[in-house]
C-alpha cells in the first residue's frame, strides 16, 4: 500500500499564518490561493486555505479545502476538527456527529464531548445527551458551560427543577456568567431571589465581555419584571438589546428588498409552473412564521395528531439556503430570489433530496407528515416550494404589540438580528405580514393562515381548516397537546406543557409609553 507523504511546511507559508494568527483572514486567504498557483496541491495550504474560509464565514469552500487537504495527506488533528466543525456549522449533522466521534476517541476532551452531546440532542436522542452532559459535569465540576448546556437540556425535557439545579451550579462556579442568569431568569416562573437580584447587579458593575453583560441585563429585566418594577426592567432590556444591536451590522433594508422582489415576480402562474413532483415520501409542513408568534404551542397540538410528527426547529432549510447562495454567488452578485429564479430542476431536486435525508434522522414514528417550525423560515417560503414540492406551509400570526415585544425581552442569539430594536423588530413584523398576504391574495392554498388569538380563545375552529388544508381527519387529542411527552428547546418549553392560556397577552401593556418607535413603525398594526 502506497503511503501518501506530507512535505515538510514550505517557508512560505509562515508569513500567511502570521495574518492568519492576526485574523487577516481575507487577504491570508489571497495569498494562499497565490502560493497554490506556485505549489499546486501543497496540503498544507489547501489546510490553512480551509481554515481561511471558514472564518470567513464561505463553509462549502471550507469543506472543499479541507477535504482536499486531507485527501492530500494531511491527517492531524487539528485540521480534521477544523472539517467536523465545518460539517456542524453547515448543519450536516451526521457528517459532523461521526468525525467528532472519532475525534473524541482519540483525544478525550469536554469541550468536544460537548458538542457531541449537543449533536445527539439536535437528532432526537436526548437521553444520550443528557448522560452526556451529566458525565462531563461530574468529570469537570468546574465546566461553567458542561452545568449550562445540562440545564438547557433538562429543561427542554419538561425537568425544570433539576435545571434549576444545574443552572445554581454553573452560578456557583461562576456567579458573572450571564448564560446561567438567564438560564434561571428565562423560565416561566418567579425563581431569582433578591438576593439573586444583588448578586447578578454586583456581576454586571465588573463585567467586561459582552457575552456576560448582555444575557445579565436581559436576566435582570425579567427580575424586576417579575417585582412589577416596569420602569427598571425596561431600562435592562433596552440596554441588553445595545450591546447585542451593536456588535452586529443589521441592516433591515435588505429583508424588505427581499419581499419586494418575491412580491413582484410570484404569483399563481409562477407557482404552478414549479415543479410539482414529491421528493421523497414524507411532508414537511413548515410553520413559517415570526419568533414568539405561537408557533411552539401550534407545533405541539399539531404535533398531538397521530399523523404528524414534531421535529422542532431544524437548522436544515437555513444551512442549505446558505450553502446554494455561496455556488450561486461565485461568479456573479444575484439576490436570494434571483438565484432562486435561476435554480435549475436537478439543483432543486438534489437541495430538496439533501434535506429529506438529513430531516430523516429526526424521524421515528414514520408518521406521513412531520412538522418543521424553524422561524426564519417564513422568508424561505419560494425556496422550499421550489426544492420540496409536496411540502405545506402554516403561518400563525400573533398581535403585532405581543409579537415585537415578546421578541425584544428574549435574550437571542445573532440569528434573531431583527430583534434587538423596537424599530428592527416592527419592520420585521410589517415585512411578514406584507409576505404572507402577497401569498393569501395572489398564490392562494400556499400558505394556510392561522390566528394566533382565536387559536387560544377557541382552538378547534382553527384547527379544523388547518388539518383540512393537510389532508388529515380531526383528532381529539389535539385539545390535549400539553401530555403530549417530548423534548422542546424553545423559549415556550413550559408554557406548551400547560392547558391554553392567556399569560402571553398584553405583557407590554405597562412598558407602553416606552414603545411609540415601535408603535410608529407598525402604524395601522400596532391597534389590530
Amino acid at each position: 500500500m502506497q503511503v501518501k507523504v506530507v512535505p515538510s511546511v514550505h517557508p512560505g507559508l509562515f508569513p500567511i499564518r502570521e495574518l492568519m494568527e492576526d485574523n487577516k483572514f481575507e487577504p491570508a486567504a489571497q495569498q494562499l490561493i497565490g502560493f497554490l498557483r506556485h505549489n499546486p496541491g501543497h496540503p498544507q495550504a489547501f489546510a490553512m486555505l480551509g481554515e481561511a474560509a471558514a472564518k470567513l464565514g464561505a463553509l462549502g469552500q471550507a469543506e472543499h479545502f479541507l477535504r482536499k487537504a486531507i485527501n492530500s495527506g494531511v491527517r492531524d488533528y487539528e485540521t480534521r476538527r477544523q472539517l467536523a466543525a465545518v460539517f456542524n456549522q453547515q448543519a450536516k449533522t451526521a457528517a459532523a456527529r461521526e468525525l467528532f466521534e472519532v475525534l473524541n476517541r482519540e483525544k478525550p476532551d469536554p469541550n468536544t464531548e460537548l458538542i457531541l452531546a449537543s449533536i445527539y440532542e439536535k437528532t432526537g436522542d436526548g437521553d444520550k445527551a443528557r448522560e452526556m452532559y451529566r458525565a462531563i459535569s461530574d468529570a469537570h465540576p468546574d465546566h461553567v458551560q458542561a452545568w449550562i448546556a445540562y440545564g438547557h437540556s433538562l429543561r427542554a425535557n419538561g425537568q425544570v427543577d433539576d435545571a434549576v439545579v444545574a443552572y445554581r451550579r454553573a452560578i456557583l462556579i461562576d456567579d458573572g456568567f450571564g448564560d446561567a442568569w438567564w438560564g434561571l431568569a428565562s423560565i416561566k416562573a418567579p425563581i431569582l431571589t433578591d438576593e439573586d437580584l444583588q448578586t447578578m447587579q454586583a456581576a454586571l458593575a465588573i463585567a467586561v465581555d459582552e457575552r456576560n453583560s448582555a444575557p445579565l441585563h436581559f436576566a435582570l429585566a425579567r427580575a424586576f419584571h417579575d417585582r412589577k418594577n416596569f420602569e427598571e426592567a425596561f431600562a435592562h432590556y433596552r440596554k441588553g438589546n445595545q450591546i447585542r444591536a451593536e456588535s452586529l451590522n443589521y441592516d433591515p433594508e435588505e429583508l424588505t428588498l427581499e419581499v419586494d422582489e418575491i412580491i413582484a415576480s410570484v404569483d399563481a402562474d409562477y407557482i404552478s409552473r414549479l415543479p410539482q413532483k414529491p421528493v421523497g415520501e414524507a411532508v414537511p409542513v413548515f410553520i413559517v412564521s415570526m419568533p414568539r408568534s405561537g408557533s411552539t404551542l401550534l407545533e405541539q397540538m399539531l404535533g398531538s395528531h397521530s399523523q404528524i410528527e414534531p421535529v422542532g426547529e431544524s437548522p436544515y432549510i437555513p444551512a442549505i439556503l446558505r450553502s446554494f447562495m455561496e455556488m450561486a454567488t461565485r461568479q456573479n452578485k444575484v439576490t436570494v430570489t434571483q438565484a432562486i429564479h435561476g435554480m435549475s430542476p436537478d439543483l432543486a431536486e438534489a437541495l430538496g433530496r439533501d434535506y429529506m435525508a438529513r430531516a430523516a434522522l429526526h424521524l421515528e414514528k414514520g408518521t406521513p407528515l412531520f412538522i418543521d417550525k424553524m422561524p426564519q423560515n417564513w422568508s424561505n417560503v419560494l425556496f422550499i416550494r421550489k426544492i420540496l414540492p409536496q411540502a405545506r406551509f402554516i403561518s400563525i400570526r400573533r398581535n403585532a404589540m405581543d409579537c415585537c415585544f415578546s421578541n425584544f425581552t428574549q435574550s437571542f442569539t445573532s440569528v434573531h438580528a431583527s430583534s434587538f430594536t423596537l424599530e428592527h423588530v416592527g419592520r420585521s413584523y410589517i415585512e411578514n405580514v406584507r409576505l404572507m398576504d402577497h401569498f393569501a391574495g395572489r398564490c392562494p392554498g400556499l400558505v394556510h393562515p392561522i390566528d394566533y388569538a382565536a387559536l387560544v380563545e377557541g382552538p378547534q375552529g382553527q384547527l379544523g381548516p388547518t388539518l383540512e388544508y393537510l389532508g388529515l381527519e380531526w383528532e381529539n387529542d389535539l385539545l390535549e397537546f400539553h401530555r403530549l411527552k417530548r423534548t422542546v428547546r424553545t423559549p415556550s418549553s413550559e408554557q406548551v406543557r400547560r392547558p391554553l392560556n392567556r399569560d402571553g397577552m398584553e405583557v407590554w401593556r405597562p412598558y407602553s409609553h416606552h414603545l411609540e418607535p415601535l408603535r410608529k413603525v407598525l402604524g395601522s398594526l400596532a391597534e389590530a
